[in-house]
C-alpha cells in the first residue's frame, strides 16, 4: 500500500480568499491548451485579440455546462428541493460531461461570432483539453476526491473520506489515460492521420469515451446514483452515448469531399 501524499488542497491562503490547485489547474489547462492551439488559430484567419477572446467562451462553458451536467445528471433530486445550491459550485460538484457539451456549444457560438469554420475548431479544442483533463484529475487527486474502489493491490491508497481501506488513485488513472496518452495519440493523429476537418475530434469523442469508459471500472461509483443494471456506472453510460456520438462524427466528416 501506498501513502496517501496529503497535499493540501489549497494553494496560498490571501487573506479570506483561497486559491486552491483545483482553480490553478482549470486555469493552466485552458491557457496552454491555448498556447497549443494558438498558431493553428492564426491560419484560421483569426487576429490575436479574437484568438484570446476563446478562453472567455470556454470558462463560460466548462463552468456553466460542468454545474448544470452534475446537477440534472447526478444529483437532480436533491436539487429540485434546493433551488439555492444550483450554482454553489464552490460547494463541489462538476460533471465532465457536461462541461464537455457545454464547450462545445460555447465554441459554436466563438465560431459563429468570428465567421470561422467550426470544425477545425473543435480539432483543436479537442487536441489541447487534453492537458486540462490531466491537470484536472492531478487535482481531484490532491482534493481526495472521486477516488477509486477498494483495492488489495500494492499502489491501494486510503483516502480520508474514502473510509479505513486502499482504494485506486483512479484519478491518477484518469490523468495517464485521458490526459497523457489521449494527447499523444491525437497529436499523432493530427499530424500523420490525413483526417478531415472534425474527425480528431470525432476521435477525441471515441477515445476518452472508451478510455473513461474502462477506468470507471476502478472508480468508486457516485453514491447517490449507485451502478445501472448493476454493472455500469452514470459515467460509463454517458461515455457510450459519447463513443457513438465520435464515431458518427468521423463517419459523416470522412464521406464529405
Amino acid at each position: 500500500m501506498l501513502a496517501y501524499p496529503n497535499i493540501d488542497p489549497v494553494f496560498i491562503h490571501l487573506g479570506p480568499l483561497q486559491i486552491r490547485w483545483y482553480g490553478i489547474a482549470y486555469v493552466f489547462g485552458v491557457v496552454l491548451g491555448m498556447k497549443l492551439a494558438y498558431p493553428s488559430l492564426r491560419r484560421l484567419g483569426l487576429d490575436r485579440d479574437s484568438i484570446w477572446d476563446f478562453p472567455t467562451y470556454l470558462i463560460i462553458g466548462i463552468v456553466l455546462g460542468g454545474r448544470l451536467g452534475y446537477v440534472c445528471l447526478y444529483d437532480l433530486s436533491y436539487f429540485t428541493g434546493h433551488l439555492s445550491k444550483v450554482f454553489a459550485i464552490w460547494e463541489g460538484g462538476m460533471s465532465y460531461h457536461g462541461a464537455a457539451l457545454g464547450t462545445v456549444i460555447s465554441t459554436y457560438v466563438f465560431a459563429q461570432r468570428h465567421r470561422v469554420s467550426l470544425w477545425p475548431v473543435l480539432d483543436l479544442l479537442a487536441w489541447g483539453s487534453t492537458i486540462g483533463l490531466a491537470l484536472g484529475r492531478v487535482a481531484n487527486f490532491i482534493n481526495g476526491e472521486l477516488f477509486g474502489r477498494i483495492t488489495n493491490m500494492p499502489w491501494g491508497m486510503i483516502f480520508a473520506d474514502g473510509g479505513p481501506l486502499p482504494r485506486h488513485p483512479s484519478q491518477l488513472y484518469e490523468a495517464f489515460g485521458e490526459g497523457l496518452v489521449l494527447f499523444i495519440t491525437l497529436g499523432l493523429l493530427r499530424r500523420h492521420g490525413q483526417l478531415k476537418d472534425g474527425q480528431l475530434f470525432g476521435c477525441y469523442l471515441m477515445g476518452y469515451g472508451s478510455i473513461r469508459f474502462c477506468v470507471e471500472f476502478f472508480r468508486e461509483p457516485d453514491s447517490q446514483i449507485g451502478t445501472f443494471f448493476g454493472l455500469l456506472t452514470m459515467g460509463q453510460l454517458l461515455c457510450i452515448t459519447m463513443f457513438l456520438s465520435g464515431a458518427i462524427v468521423f463517419c459523416v466528416r470522412r464521406s464529405l469531399r
